[in-house]
Order: structure tokens, then C-alpha cells, then sequence
């Protein structure tokens, strides 16, 4: 989930447990990445820093105007919402120059990425693959006509919603089409709150400003039972290679789906990860995803595993980083080189790592932060960033898009690195005051 904000606080530990080590990184030719991202978006100095480190110029476009982080002076300034004109602005400004690559850092870059690949003659998936990573529904009818585990589903359109119902048996979750992040995404028991849940997704879809078939229709699914995992991988050349597996120890049960703790080594034993792997990929091929990163979220469930979201890009936020804590490797420099066509070298043992994606738990205007300084001092702690400034309001799921923050932990073991997020997540207090909305009164 990415946080709307361009500021955040970060607090770090001057002396992390483990020093990072130093690989021997492949040769690249001179050139260009060129990254496709959103105006703000944090994963663009990673990305700066990977392209720099492996040897090639960073080539930014955005729809901002302005320079996009300090170290860039230009870029091609694009609007999102007008993608034949972004495209031809685009393949008019990088004429002549030698591309390696094109990377989109979100869901809303992935499909304009995928365009300007292809005209390149770049490795990348098809447009028509992008496209099903950010349509739910038709992802479902993708998987199922692959013959993929796939729950119990279908589409219904928003209209009377007081008289709305679901031929499928209770519990369900409803899911908007194409918003990310677990917004809108509301598990209902039973024909009450199924009516409730819908008419709260109308109005979200309404001020998410969805228009066309995504505004008017959600996706229906029958509830399923199980521990939750994500999967981050690269795709290089029609293969999937696995990166790493996040456990996510927390129960993911509703109404809300708001993810916290993500830790790795996953703890699944050899033949469960086989199994998640093994679907993760036959999901890449029935989406007919065959070059680049992938970030998979998926459950074990009694019938077998079964993918949740698909996404043709890394994951989310932040959470990057568990990569590089973990293998000593930027995850970023794994990227650009995968969608190079060179094959991820990752070391034989990783270390434990995790994040804690701190939670929207109450809505208000945050006026500060308590216990960051104690937070940070719990043994094993590495990074606090807080990324929601103080004044702005606190919106909690499923209306709500981003997190206050992260906690980054890294320990000699996995239960150590579980207990010293929880501990320090345990001395933040985040003080809020109401918001008013004062409507004025006619008479």
C-alpha cells in the first residue's frame, strides 16, 4: 500500500546487527532505465541508487512537473490519464537513446510500461497481461479457464443496492475491480451485511473517482479459510524465479483486510513451498506474464493453495527492503538486472527480517508521534519511518489507502524479529483529534 505523502520521518540505528555485504555485480552497457512512476513515490531514490550502483543512467517519468527527487534535475512529465499522448511524449523524448529497460513502480504505471516496451522491442509482458493484474475479475476468469485453484466468484453490478444479494453461500468478501491495497475490500456473514458492505463500496468507489465498468461493479467471492503469504519473484525470459516468501503471522480474517507483519524466511515447510510456488507460477502463465517482477499474494487452504492478487510489479511501500535485509541484496538491482535478462544469484542461507506495516487503527488528524525514541532502542530494531505528517487526517480501511508507517527488524532468528516489531509497535502512540466537517444550516 503506498502512502499518498512525499514526507515521512526515518529513524535508524546507527549500528545494524548485520553489515552488509558486498556481491560481484554483472556488467551493463551504457544506458538508460527508463522508470515510469507516480509523482511522489517513494521507490524512485531506490531505484536511482540501484541503476547507479549497476552503472546505468536513471531516466524518470512521472506526472509531476517538477524534479522529482533531489538527485534528478530532469525527466519527462507526463499525464497518467491521457496514455496516447503519454506514450508519444514519451517515445519522442527518448529517440535515439539506448533504453535497457522499462520499469513501472505501481499498478497505474504497469499498463503504459508494458506500451512503451513493446514499441521498444524490450523485453515485457503484453499489454493485455498488465491489464489483468489491475482487473480482478477478469483475473478470475483468466485463472479459471487455466484450470487454477479459484474460489467460488462472480460480478454484480451496484445499482439499488438495498435489494442487492450473492448466489454464493456466506461468508464472502467483496472486492472493488481495480483498487489496490485491500481499499474496499469488506467481508460480509450474511445478506445484511452483504447490502451494508456494498453500499460502503458504492461511496468508496465514488470518492476513489473509478469511472466506467469498475465504478458500477465489484467482484464477489466465496471467503476463504487459511494463513496468508506473499511471494515476490522475477519473471526472466518466461521463467519464474523466487526472490523470497513473506509470512504474514497474523490472521487475515475480516471485516477488513489490512496487512501488518510481514516476515521472512517463511517458516512453511519444503513441500508447502513447492505447492505456493508451483501455483504462483502456473497463476504468471495464465495471466501470460513472461518478463519482469511479480508480487504474488496467495492462501493455503484446505483444497490447496490459492492466489488472492497478482501484481506485474514489486511489492508495495517500503517493504523492499526486507529483501536487501535478508539476502544482502538490493531488491531494485535484482530487478533491473532480471529485466535485463540476467537470473537472480541469491545466497544459499538469508537472514530473518521483518517489517510491520503500522496500521491506520482510528480516523483524526495526527498531531504527533509518542515513543519513537523508545521504539527504536528495542534490541534488533532497525528502521522506524513514519510516513503521514502531523496535521494530516487519519483515514482507516477499507476507505482509507495508506499506512502511518513502517517498523523494520532484523534478528538471529525469526521468533526474535516477530517479538521486537510487536514490542516496539507496543511503545508508539499515535495522538489524534476529531475531524469536524461543519455543514452550514438553512433554514
Amino acid at each position: 500500500m503506498r502512502c499518498s505523502h512525499r514526507w515521512w520521518w526515518r529513524v535508524s540505528n546507527t549500528n545494524p546487527q548485520t553489515p552488509l555485504k558486498t556481491f560481484a555485480k554483472p556488467g551493463l552497457s551504457p544506458g538508460f532505465v527508463l522508470l515510469i512512476a507516480p509523482s511522489g513515490s517513494y521507490r524512485i531514490p531506490p531505484y536511482l541508487e540501484a541503476a547507479k550502483s549497476l552503472g546505468v543512467d536513471l531516466l524518470v517519468v512521472s506526472n509531476s512537473e517538477h524534479s522529482l527527487v533531489p538527485q534528478i534535475a530532469q525527466g519527462i512529465a507526463v499525464d497518467f490519464d491521457d496514455l496516447t499522448l503519454a506514450r508519444e511524449k514519451i517515445l519522442d523524448a527518448i529517440t535515439g537513446l539506448n533504453i535497457h529497460c522499462v520499469l513501472a513502480t505501481d499498478d497505474v504505471c504497469v499498463g503504459l510500461s508494458s506500451q512503451i516496451a513493446q514499441q521498444l522491442n524490450l523485453p515485457q509482458n503484453k499489454p493485455e497481461a498488465a491489464r489483468l493484474t489491475h482487473r480482478k475479475d477478469l483475473a478470475r476468469e483468466a485463472l479459471q479457464l487455466a484450470g487454477c485453484n479459484t474460489p467460488e466468484y462472480q460480478v454484480i453490478e451496484l445499482i439499488h443496492t438495498s435489494d442487492l444479494s450473492t448466489s454464493i453461500n456466506y461468508p464472502v468478501v467483496i472486492k472493488p475491480l481495480s483498487l489496490s491495497a485491500s481499499r474496499g475490500v469488506i467481508r460480509a456473514n450474511d445478506a445484511a451485511e452483504f447490502v451494508r458492505a456494498c453500499t460502503r463500496i458504492d461511496s468508496i468507489l465514488e470518492n476513489a473517482g473509478q469511472s466506467g465498468f469498475e465504478r458500477h461493479h465489484v467482484l464477489v467471492e466465496a471467503y476463504l479459510d487459511g494463513p496468508e503469504f506473499a511471494v515476490e519473484g522475477i519473471i526472466v525470459a518466461g521463467t519464474f524465479h523466487l526472490l523470497t516468501i513473506f509470512d504474514k503471522p497474523e490472521p487475515l480474517v475480516g471485516p477488513f483486510f489490512e496487512e501488518t507483519y510481514y516476515l521472512t524466511p517463511s517458516q512453511l515447510e519444503d513441500s508447502q513451498k513447492q505447492e505456493l510456488i508451483k501455483e504462483v507460477s502456473r497463476c504468471c502463465h495464465a495471466y501470460d506474464l513472461t518478463h519482469g517482477p511479480v508480487h504474488a499474494e496467495a492462501r493455503i487452504t484446505r483444497t490447496g493453495v490459492v492466489l488472492l492478487e497478482l501484481a506485474a510489479r514489486t511489492i508495495g511501500g517500503q517493504c523492499g527492503q526486507l529483501i536487501e535485509f535478508s539476502t544482502q541484496q538490493k531488491l531494485e538491482e535484482l530487478v533491473i538486472l532480471g529485466m535485463c535478462g540476467i537470473e537472480p544469484e541469491l545466497p544459499s542461507r538469508v537472514e530473518s527480517a521483518g517489517v510491520l506495516m503500522i496500521p491506520v487503527t482510528k480516523s483524526g488528524l495526527l498531531k504527533r508521534v509518542e515513543g519513537l525514541t523508545a521504539a527504536l532502542q528495542v534490541e534488533f530494531i532497525k528502521d522506524i519511518e513514519i510516513h503521514i505528517q502531523e496535521g494530516y487526517e487519519l483515514i482507516p480501511l477499507p476507505e482509507g489507502s495508506s499506512y502511518l508507517g513502517f517498523i523494520f527488524a532484523q534478528a538471529p532468528s525469526y521468533k526474535q524479529t516477530y517479538a521486537a516489531l510487536k514490542t516496539a509497535y507496543g511503545k508508539l502512540l499515535f495522538v489524534t483529534q476529531p475531524t469536524w466537517n461543519i455543514e452550514r444550516q438553512t433554514g
